[in-house]
């Protein structure tokens, strides 16, 4: 008899615990939502406009035009333009050329043809990498202003000699702001 009231009693202290436990869980785990919301919304002020998009089995191929539009307000303030290109280790080059095609909201069409460099001489990765996977965020456009506001639209084709190219994961763009123009807040 003595037993079986030990057992009801540690019974209702492993409840009464759990039971204590939970709420506390439950305002922790909001506790951490709202800091991870808070570090969010806070980080990257300096950002404009990021959109990376994913290629097809990791195989670029050069009829693969990869689009993006931009709206543009603020002709006063000066930006940075970067190029996102994530590489697998299995990339068989230490670069990448690009057609870059910009076309402003006045009917002006601009293109380029860059290079990219995504290892060094030893043949070393250049970008931050996890694994096999190297991302990569490469200045094209330092300190420039756009000339009048509206949409840009931009166009990224790879314009390497192999058709498809093999490894490259993803691709983009980045526009933010130059630091000296960066909103405050």
């Amino acid at each position: 008899m003595i037993i079986g009231k030990i057992e009801k009693l540690k019974d209702w202290n492993i409840r009464n615990k759990i039971s204590s436990i939970i709420p506390s869980l439950h305002s922790s785990r909001l506790f951490i939502y709202f800091f991870l919301l808070i570090l969010f919304a806070s980080c990257d002020k300096a950002r404009v406009y990021e959109k990376n998009i994913k290629i097809p089995k990791f195989e670029w191929d050069m009829n693969n035009v990869l689009k993006f539009e931009v709206p543009i307000t603020d002709t006063v303030a000066s930006y940075n333009m970067y190029f996102n290109i994530r590489n697998a280790s299995g990339y068989s080059f230490s670069n990448l050329f690009l057609f870059f095609t910009v076309r402003s909201p006045d009917g002006r069409r601009e293109r380029d043809t860059v290079e990219i460099r995504l290892a060094d001489e030893t043949g070393k990765w250049i970008g931050n990498g996890l694994g096999d996977i190297w991302d990569n965020k490469i200045l094209f456009k330092e300190n420039f202003r756009f000339p009048v506001s509206g949409t840009y639209f931009f166009e990224m084709e790879q314009a390497m000699r192999v058709n498809p190219l093999s490894y490259i994961m993803d691709a983009g763009i980045r526009i933010e702001y130059a630091e000296k123009t960066q909103p405050k807040g």
